[in-house]
């Protein structure tokens, strides 16, 4: 009976030891997910409303009067963000044995300093496209006999007319022939521009119009594994960005491969390392090579740190013990020690 009693104490003992709570404070390591900013033109083409007849009044030749939408990337650029590792998730030890007096996280729980202010990343400014210049309205550049003419062929033949008469203007004023020539150069450039756009204006109504205008796509990819033309996404020149299962776009592959490199964790010596452990993980995140296809095209090459291709190093206890406290700065985007300081305590 003693002994079932003992062993009933023991077993008590024991549950309510494995319920005492460990006191400490939660947090995420990082990794690394890689944005592709992408920037694409697009072009809207309108034809002239006096297309038709651009070779025979002005000898423009092929000349289209269809109207056109195209568009064309213009340029590729990467972001290395850190996202939470619910793979990678621990728990800082704040208790009397341990001198780890506070975490700074960020918003999404990614650890990113150790008793001391951590650095968030910042969001890089969103992209604005150009301003346009105001659209030129060739019926402010007509005159009286243009805007009567009873039909388009005699429109075209009035506005032609002008056109020539504009040109002849501005080689009178550069060969210093003209009536009335500017006292200096800045009036001469102030006439000279202001022909340039009445010709401009008057043109469209045969070339048309061509307005373009860029914006900017952010595609996320998360490299897990060496991977060799894994489809990143479809592009059309007539529709732009499409579904990466629409083929009317032609395919862009990414290839990543593991260049096997990892920085090193310097510590400093704090005598006998303690078997303790402190709770603190940091990452030594591995180097990567992005390659980027358009088809069998390459399109660039982008090297990063990533924190899955690498490997987490538990720190050790005795660096926030009763004898040393550690300050720590980590990288958000990969989870690697920025800064690592040792204070020895009083």
């Amino acid at each position: 009976m003693k002994k079932i009693t003992m062993l009933l104490l023991g077993f008590i003992a024991l549950a309510v030891h494995a319920q005492q709570p460990v006191e400490g404070s939660t947090y995420f390591l990082p990794k690394t997910a890689i944005q592709f900013h992408i920037r694409v033109e697009k072009t809207v083409y309108e034809p002239g409303e006096l297309a038709l007849y651009s070779e025979k009044y002005l000898k423009l030749k092929n000349v289209s009067m269809e109207p056109r939408t195209s568009y064309r990337i213009i340029s590729v650029e990467t972001r290395s963000v850190g996202v939470p590792d619910t793979a990678k998730q621990h728990m800082a030890l704040i208790d009397k044995k341990h001198s780890i007096i506070s975490l700074s996280r960020d918003d999404n729980g990614v650890l990113l300093a150790v008793n001391t202010i951590g650095r968030r990343t910042e969001a890089p400014k969103p992209f604005v496209s150009a301003p346009k210049p105001a659209p030129l309205n060739p019926h402010d550049f007509m005159n009286a006999d243009i805007l009567a003419a009873g039909t388009r062929p005699k429109m075209a033949e009035l506005i032609a007319s002008e056109i020539y008469e504009i040109r002849e203007s501005r080689n009178q004023l550069t060969r210093g022939e003209a009536d009335n020539m500017p006292k200096d150069g800045e009036q001469l450039r102030i006439m000279m521009a202001n022909l340039d756009k009445q010709e401009r204006a008057l043109l469209q109504e045969f070339t048309g119009t061509v307005e373009k205008d860029t914006t900017e796509r952010i595609l996320t990819f998360m490299p897990n594994k060496e991977t060799s033309r894994q489809l990143l996404f479809r592009f059309s020149s007539k529709l732009g960005m499409v579904d990466s299962d629409d083929l009317s776009g032609r395919p862009f592959y990414v290839t990543v491969e593991d260049l096997h490199y990892l920085p090193t964790l310097n510590l400093p010596d704090v005598g006998k390392k303690s078997k303790e452990e402190s709770g603190i993980y940091v990452n030594l995140p591995g180097k990567i090579r992005l390659s980027l296809f358009d088809g069998t095209q390459l399109l660039g090459k982008f090297e990063h740190y990533v924190a899955q291709f690498g490997r987490s190093e538990s720190l050790s206890g005795e660096l926030f013990g009763k004898k040393f406290t550690t300050h720590i700065v980590l990288d958000p985007v990969t989870g690697n020690a920025q800064r690592l300081e040792v204070v020895p305590l009083q």
